[in-house]
């Protein structure tokens, strides 16, 4: 008599398991890092967090909820915008980063609630012209006096290296809090109600599934993350001069990083952030000839890679190392007893 397979359905595996006690273990020595991390290395690693967040950010709204934006250089921008403001009114420096990004996100609620109605490519054109809106109420400011733009002068006050190191903490902080956020959120209902939001919206709707409701929360978090990553690079400029941070460049980045990751994933985004910040170090001075390569790397990508780095490997392979769904697997189960009916799935 052959022995019946069992249908196990499961979520954390063994290597899981490991993966995430090696991402705590990493996360603890991060923080660390400026005691014993050069100059220059804290720099690269917090710009690295801050392209680690907007990378994670893009992915939630496009990879899992189906809401593909070319404009949330909207909120990046806001969020630094924001930041300037509330330090010139007296705000402390690094308590205005949080304070920014929690106003972009309350602003984001009203504009969600016209945003979220757009279905594809009405959705991605109009993030796009929100953007480019926000571009030119922001130069109105007379405090940033048009494309002149302004500095975050209150920063000024710490010393350069106490300064550097708290840019550090803040940007790391707010990567690992975001990101764990992230992955508890999309192992809830709201995940896999985003999911089949993405998947057939009007069929998620017909099954019971409160898409505006899924969808609002998905893009106020979006917006929270990339208003923090707004906050933060001008935290590590000082400078802020509008058209650099309402560019549609950084649209183009966060795409770029999560296409080449793979879309849809919870470690491709974070993948696809360290491949482009290493080709932006290393080529990032040849000026045209490094947006060519970045270019040409996203053509092989679309090309040879549709699902990226890490769809791809999780397609062939099965791995998942931080996982968000669930999956299947074959067993062997006990074969029947004669005095019992052959039960098993």
């Amino acid at each position: 008599m052959s022995v019946p397979r069992t249908v196990l359905v499961r979520r954390w595996t063994p290597l899981s398991r490991i993966a995430i006690v090696l991402v705590v273990a990493a996360q603890i020595g991060l923080a660390c890092g400026p005691a014993f991390l050069g100059a220059g290395a804290v720099d690269r690693l917090t710009t690295l967090f801050i392209y680690g967040i907007l990378a994670a950010m893009w992915n939630v709204l496009a990879g899992y909820a189906g809401m593909v934006s070319v404009g949330q250089q909207a909120f990046f921008g806001l969020g630094a915008y924001a930041t300037v403001r509330l330090a010139d009114a007296g705000a402390p420096p690094y308590l205005a980063l949080l304070l920014a990004a929690l106003l972009v996100a309350i602003v984001s609620l009203p504009i969600g609630a016209v945003m979220l109605r757009l279905r594809a490519g009405e959705f991605a054109i109009g993030m796009w012209v929100l953007a480019e809106l926000a571009h030119l109420l922001v130069n109105l400011d007379t405090l940033v006096q048009g494309e002149t733009g302004t500095s975050l002068i209150a920063l000024q006050d710490y010393a350069a290296a106490d300064r550097r190191a708290y840019t550090y903490w803040a940007a790391l902080a707010t990567m690992v809090l975001l990101a764990w956020l992230v992955f508890f959120l999309l192992r809830s209902r709201i995940g896999a109600a985003a999911q089949a939001i993405r998947d057939d919206e009007a069929a998620a709707a017909s099954v019971g599934v409160r898409v505006l409701g899924a969808k609002r929360i998905l893009f106020v978090l979006s917006a929270f993350g990339c208003a923090a990553a707004g906050a933060l690079w001008v935290a590590t400029t000082i400078t802020f001069q509008p058209r650099t941070y309402f560019g549609v460049q950084w649209s183009a980045y966060m795409i770029f990083m999560v296409l080449v990751g793979g879309i849809g994933t919870f470690e491709g985004p974070i993948l696809g952030a360290v491949l482009f910040f290493t080709i932006e170090t290393l080529f990032g001075a040849s000026g045209v000839w490094y947006l060519i390569g970045l270019g040409a790397c996203a053509l092989f990508f679309a090309l040879l890679l549709p699902r990226g780095i890490w769809g791809t490997i999780q397609d062939r392979f099965g791995i998942q190392l931080l996982p968000v769904g669930y999956h299947l697997e074959l067993g062997r189960g006990a074969a029947p007893s004669p005095d019992r009916p052959d039960t098993a799935a």
